[in-house]
This record gives structure tokens, sequence and C-alpha cells, in this order.
């Protein structure tokens, strides 16, 4: 086994954690809802192993694969927070097959995504990443796009 694909039990995940193996067997697998305006399919399959357990967030053709008392392997898959609560993917680089092993017990009690988790802040692609408004630029009297000086109007 190479270092690539070294697994980690479920307990030891973090947030925002990139570049996870994990094995686990899934208990419940929730109903399959649909999102942006009815072009995908994601559902929320519960995942553990002896350690703890986490959500695994199933999209679109993975949502009808998988069914309760498979045990998954996640190479390359990712940590994310999704409303306060942490949730392991695939991703869009990761992948996910059924394996032939066995895993006896399931701690349910440690579910990792029921520990509230703070969500990172995301700077959008405008003036908040170039940090203008960490910088003060808009009490200097700048728009808020970094460049041009604003307009008063004589009232």
């Amino acid at each position: 086994m190479s270092l690539a694909e070294e697994f980690v039990k479920i307990e030891s995940l973090k947030p925002y954690a990139r570049s996870v193996n994990v094995k686990g067997k899934i208990v419940k697998v929730g109903e399959a809802r649909v999102v942006s305006q009815g072009e995908h399919r994601v559902a929320d399959a519960l995942i553990g192993d002896e350690t703890g357990c986490i959500f695994l967030t199933l999209w679109d053709d993975d949502v009808a694969k998988y069914a309760e008392g498979d045990v998954v392997q996640i190479n390359n898959g990712h940590v994310s927070v999704f409303r306060g609560s942490m949730r392991l993917s695939a991703g869009r680089y990761g992948t996910a097959k059924k394996i032939d092993e066995t895993i006896p017990t399931v701690n349910t009690e440690n579910n990792l995504s029921d520990k509230v988790v703070e969500e990172r802040r995301e700077y959008g692609r405008g003036y908040e990443r170039r940090g203008y408004e960490r910088r003060g630029y808009e009490r200097r009297g700048y728009e808020r796009r970094g460049y041009g000086r604003r307009r008063y109007s004589r009232e």
C-alpha cells in the first residue's frame, strides 16, 4: 500500500481536510432532494466505522448506487462544512466505490456531523478578495470596485 492510499479513521477527520482516504459502512441513506433548479439530485448517507460516523454527500447517479449496509471506500475525498456541520464528499477529483470488506460495528455515538463547526469566511471575486475593504480604500473615497472617485452630488 503506497502513501497515497493510507486510510484514516473517521474520528480523525478535520474540517476542510483534503485528499482523505476513508473506508466506512453506510448506516442510513436519506431521501434524495432536487437542487439547482431541478438539475441535480443530492442525498446524505451516514457512513461510519468503529471510531465514529459522518454524513457522506451523494450526488446524481451515486444516490441510487449505494444502500444501507454497503461498505464504501472513498479515495481523495474532502471534508467540507455545510450549514455548520462537517460533510464528507468524494468531490470532483475523488472516487467512491463499493468494496467487499466488512465493518462489524459502527460507532454512531460519535457523529462528527452533529458537532457545530465554524465556517470559513469566503471572500468574493471582487474587491473583498483584493483587500480593498480591509485596507480602508472605501474610507478614502474610492468606489467599492477599487478604482475611480465617488461622485458627490451638490444638493
